[in-house]
């Protein structure tokens, strides 16, 4: 695995990925794979379309063999063991429900296949409805529920079969947005109160910092960057990975000073900053550094010309985007060909500025990640 991990050396991970390698045919679509996946946390597999994300957990789930390399989920090799015998359970992107069943039949589907009990399965449904926030829709065919609810149906089946992980491939993309926001919170509550390893694919970055603990990060089929939701958006280890993690503005910088534990750097626009050498990565070394990037938000218009900042810098706003709670500028500054991205939150007395405006631009040295080119 490229890129930054945070790996789990204190106890047996639930889920341990060791050099998985997928081929198919001569094409590779993972290249030696290796995280351990907790006991008990929400975890994401984040990239773009065709990154590996899907085919990782389908390998996981034992629908997809591997070329090479091993999975173990609790401690016990997975290899050999078919799906329908390995302790997880999948929540499919377009949620797989029978038509011909009501809510009852199709959750309580995989006991009945066990040859459970009938007043057994009816418990366990029941228990399992209540969990999912659908009680008394237990005769309710498919087709009458909401988008919303058939997501529910969909988790309580998997849930009902008590697996030790739920793998869940975009399980809210074909929600609106409204709806998608309400059950990224209820599912990250559901997975919460239960203590069940939950392993999300999705492609959408807000997604997935609302809802992990932890995040892989995907690219080409590598994972390149493994780490918290906060350590992923304030600490990118390449500006492939700040780029794909919200948004980034970058800058070009170089060492014009060092010493034994600071560094001077000269940013385009910005000008000049000292910056402790443990701010750079593990694999920056003065002599490569060719980028610093800043968030939006990490940038300030001051709207007084007495407000504090630690570096101040005279610009021009170029284009404004109010969206109620939010101001989005552009600010062109003298020496730089593309302005930056500024976000602001609209405070009572407020004013949005229009383009046009000549503005001073407020920013911290705190706010600087140094990326190696």
């Amino acid at each position: 695995m490229s890129g930054k991990s945070d790996m789990q050396d204190d106890k047996t991970p639930m889920i341990a990925i060791r050099d998985v390698v997928k081929k198919f045919g001569s094409f590779t679509a993972l290249h030696g794979i290796t995280a351990d996946i907790r006991e008990g946390e929400f975890f994401s597999l984040l990239g773009p379309s065709g990154c590996g994300k899907t085919t990782l957990l389908r390998t996981i789930a034992g629908f997809e063999p591997t070329t090479s390399g091993t999975i173990a989920i609790d401690g016990k090799n997975m290899a050999d063991i078919p799906a329908n015998d390995r302790p997880t359970n999948m929540v499919f992107q377009s949620y797989a429900i029978f038509p011909h069943l009501n809510v009852e039949e199709n959750v309580g589907y995989g006991l009945k296949t066990r040859k459970m009990p009938k007043k057994d399965i009816a418990r366990e449904v029941a228990e399992v409805l209540s969990l999912v926030d659908m009680e008394g829709y237990g005769k309710r065919k498919a087709h009458e529920l909401s988008g919303g609810q058939r997501q529910r149906v969909a988790l309580a089946r998997a849930l009902v079969m008590k697996p030790k992980v739920i793998l869940l491939d975009e399980p809210l993309s074909a929600l609106d947005k409204k709806l998608r926001d309400q059950m990224q919170v209820e599912l990250r509550s559901l997975q919460r109160s239960i203590g069940i390893t939950f392993i999300l694919v999705t492609h959408d970055q807000e997604e997935a910092l609302i809802m992990s603990d932890r995040i892989a990060v995907m690219f080409e089929g590598q994972i390149e960057q493994l780490d918290t939701p906060e350590g992923l958006y304030r600490r990118p280890v390449n500006k492939r990975v700040a780029s794909f993690i919200g948004v980034m503005n970058f800058l070009s910088a170089k060492v014009t000073e060092q010493t034994d534990t600071h560094l001077t750097l000269d940013m385009d626009a910005l000008g000049k900053i000292d910056l402790p050498r443990d701010r750079l990565g593990e694999d920056i070394t003065p002599e490569s550094i060719g980028t610093v990037g800043v968030r939006p938000e990490m940038l300030t218009v001051l709207f007084d010309q007495s407000d504090w900042s630690q570096n101040k810098v005279e610009g021009e706003v170029v284009d404004t985007e109010y969206y109620g709670d939010m101001t989005y500028y552009k600010v062109r500054l003298p020496g730089r060909d593309a302005p930056l991205s500024i976000s602001m939150r609209n405070t009572a007395g407020r004013s949005v500025v229009p383009p046009g405006s000549p503005v001073t631009v407020g920013w911290g040295a705190e706010s600087i990640v140094v990326f190696g080119d």
